[in-house]
């Protein structure tokens, strides 16, 4: 089936209302967000009227090398030739390639990958994995993190997206604690009751707050005095978004278990990881058919999730994000210069970066603006003042100028709008 050309975006909005999620739609409607995707390519992508966006909000760096990146389609392509999902029941040259792989990428204390269709249900492997090497229940989460909305992984994250559905969990099992509060969490860990702790590394939703120097690597710590694991989620974090593969590695610490998804789908086929400890997968010895997934590590998707991670490692990659990182940086610090009033912080590591406005909904402001100018980035949905700014790994000079320019002039119209 070809989707009809020439079918207009107000019919579109119409049928998400009447089928699709009445809420969200409208939601944006109310913000003055009426987008439909049309064509795209690289980091532009088009509302299906034809206006043009740059995207620095990729989807959570979904697509961190771009909107349909041509070595990752002629992967995908050329393995169509061959492959299909295969059979998770039986092993797979594609898989076994894919998982020895991510155990030369990953810290060295990770082994064995356990393949998802998506960042929730690897994080639901996660803490299944830890349950089950310490024979523990309880989780210990950060307040306002975010770990996707499946089974388990809803119970770690805000009220907001787990009290509808009665998701919250047994507050003797699922623990929340400050985010950069060594106190709170070792009053938790103390009890010697806890299976693992999980943080995201830089927490995302919250509107990327940065860890204290020395929190994560003491958390490690704790952990390891208190018999628990420690889940590094870097699935808005991984695959060279802060400088390096993994944004634990600026922290010093070899988690237990280590996530990754979105970004290593290339934005063209679904899957995820969980990397894991011998320890935390002694279990696939005991019963290798304890955890099923049909579509974890589709063998079309393992081809391109291995194109991801060759082209994520060249160094060339590498140096372009610590360099347009650099001037991303110095162009919006020339802006906040200019509206010290209202645009008050960056919080940045590499090209995850959070702008934080002097307003308890500052960036709500801020993504509309930037939405009229042509750019697509969204402000932090538990925490409105900041707005999640999330360049691509394989950005230009020639982008950044236009998209600093462009930015310039919306932070001047929101903020015109809100100071006045």
């Amino acid at each position: 089936m070809v989707v009809e050309t020439g079918i207009k975006k107000e019919a579109i909005i119409e049928k998400s209302i009447n089928w699709w999620n009445p809420g969200k739609t409208l939601k944006w409607k109310e913000d003055g967000l009426d987008l439909v995707m049309g064509k795209r390519e690289g980091y532009y992508f088009y509302d299906l009227d034809g206006k043009q966006l740059m995207d620095v909000h990729l989807n959570g760096g979904t697509y961190n090398l771009g909107h349909r990146n041509p070595e990752v389609i002629a992967a995908l392509i050329e393995g169509l030739q061959t492959y299909d999902i295969g059979n998770h029941h039986f092993p797979s040259v594609t898989r076994a390639l894919l998982a020895e792989k991510l155990a030369e990428v990953t810290p060295s204390n990770l082994k064995y990958s356990i393949f998802s269709s998506g960042g929730g249900e690897a994080i639901d492997v996660a803490l299944k994995c830890a349950r089950y090497a310490t024979k523990r229940k309880k989780i210990i989460s950060i307040q306002f993190g975010y770990h996707g909305h499946t089974g388990l992984a809803l119970a770690l994250g805000n009220e907001r997206y787990s009290q509808r559905f009665l998701s919250e969990g047994d507050p003797k099992e699922f623990v929340h604690v400050p985010f950069n509060d060594l106190d709170a969490m070792e009053e938790e860990l103390r009890q010697n009751d806890t299976a693992c702790v999980i943080v995201e590394t830089i927490p995302a939703t919250y509107g990327f707050p940065l860890p204290n120097e020395g929190y994560l690597s003491s958390v490690k710590k704790l952990c390891e005095q208190y018999g628990a694991l420690y889940i590094a989620d870097e699935v808005q974090t991984g695959l060279m978004r802060t400088g390096k593969m993994w944004g634990i590695e600026h922290f010093g610490v070899k988690p237990d278990i280590l996530v990754t998804s979105k970004g290593f789908s290339g934005g063209i086929y679904p899957i995820a990881a969980t990397i894991v400890s011998e320890e935390a997968g002694q279990w696939m010895f005991e019963d290798g058919f304890a955890h099923i997934s049909t579509f974890g590590g589709a063998e079309l998707g393992c081809l391109v999730a291995m194109k991801v991670l060759e082209i994520t490692e060249r160094k060339e990659v590498q140096e372009n994000v610590n360099a347009i990182a650099g001037y991303l940086r110095a162009g919006l610090e020339a802006i906040k210069s200019q509206y010290p009033d209202f645009f008050i912080d960056i919080r940045q590591l590499g090209v995850v970066m959070g702008l934080v406005f002097n307003h308890p909904e500052g960036a709500r402001y801020v993504t509309s603006s930037l939405y009229e100018n042509g750019v697509w980035a969204i402000y932090s949905m538990l925490d409105p003042r900041v707005l999640q700014f999330k360049p691509g790994l394989l950005c230009d000079k020639e982008y950044c100028d236009e998209l600093l320019s462009r930015i310039e002039v919306s932070i001047k119209q929101a903020a015109e709008k809100v100071m006045k």
